[in-house]
């Protein structure tokens, strides 16, 4: 079922809070009007194999494989190379899942081949019978890098899961040569509306907006975005504990608003969490972990964009 919302929208997404509102976009917008435009700079190489967490969450999301209570993985996914390799003293900081061991060979050997990491996401979407655009958002790798105030540098995956985000963050870096992949600018360029899901500002969508000619189409483009903070908590992850780290607020939706600057025209926020801005600012229920709850805020999201001027 459509909205009355009738342009072309691109989501930029990642983690489970992305991912989720994803699921209610594409399910509340007409067929072929959503691309999403998905962080990579998770992206790191475990067992010999490249992980892309962010690509394949949102995949499975898609394809409605994703546990709703946990929001990453394969629903009912078993770990027995998981078991079989802390056995045998391999490193078992990274939980595995035997079906999703799986997606990680396909695109391991498809690279190899010398496929961009864009035309894989394609081939691994057709096969779960996804058939919208997920976009990575660069074909190059572009790591993020924690630099915590003990000094060390850790990549994201191993300051997240290993370390458990626990090392107090001082800054986050992006690496790579900042250039977005193809498809990501040409879907940017040709949105009507972007959204920038509820996911961590500063390790989920920064990545995003940091490569070349991003930040200038969201300028250019009606942008509304959605919070991932409620009442001063983060849904998942570790965002709450990160926004005094970094910017030396308290951790609210406004927090993430002023991150994101004059790039917003429209903004979502969980009932008590408004705030006084230049721009509407919807107060609703965003915690939309049910599917039905994911689709039922999609349509107010796109409602609050149609007023738009």
């Amino acid at each position: 079922m459509s909205t009355i919302f009738n342009g072309n929208v691109v989501a930029l997404a990642g983690g489970v809070g992305g991912a989720r509102l994803v699921y209610g976009l594409d399910r509340a917008l007409p067929a072929g009007a959503l691309q999403v435009i998905v962080n990579t700079g998770d992206d790191f190489e475990h067992w010999g194999l490249h992980i892309s967490p962010d690509l394949d969450t949102i995949m499975y999301t898609l394809a409605d494989l994703s546990p709703e209570n946990r929001g990453w993985g394969i629903d009912g996914d078993t770990f027995h190379a998981l078991r079989e390799a802390r056995r045998r003293g391999l490193e078992d900081w990274f939980q595995l899942g035997d079906r999703d061991l799986v997606t990680h060979l396909e695109r391991t050997a498809a690279l190899s081949r010398g496929a961009s990491l864009t035309e894989v996401t394609q081939n691994l979407c057709r096969g779960l019978d996804v058939d919208r655009p997920v976009l990575p958002m660069a074909d190059a790798p572009r790591p993020t890098t924690i630099v915590t105030t003990e000094g060390t540098q850790l990549a994201f995956q191993e300051w997240l899961v290993r370390a458990r985000g626990v090392p107090e963050v001082k800054a986050v870096r992006h690496g790579g040569d900042g250039k977005a992949s193809p498809r990501a600018l040409d879907a940017l360029d040709k949105a009507d509306l972007i959204v920038i899901c509820p996911s961590n500002p500063y390790v989920s969508i920064d990545p995003i907006l940091e490569l070349e000619g991003v930040r200038q189409a969201l300028e250019e483009t009606p942008v509304v975005a959605v919070s991932p903070i409620i009442d001063g908590r983060a849904v998942k992850g570790p965002l709450a504990a990160m926004i005094p780290q970094l910017s030396g607020q308290a951790p609210s939706a406004k927090a993430v608003a002023n991150h994101y600057g004059d790039l917003l025209d429209g903004y979502a926020v969980h009932p008590g969490d408004g705030f006084e801005a230049p721009y509407p600012v919807l107060q609703t229920n965003i915690l939309i972990q049910a599917r039905e709850d994911r689709v039922v805020f999609a349509r107010k999201l796109l409602e609050l964009a149609e007023g738009l001027e």
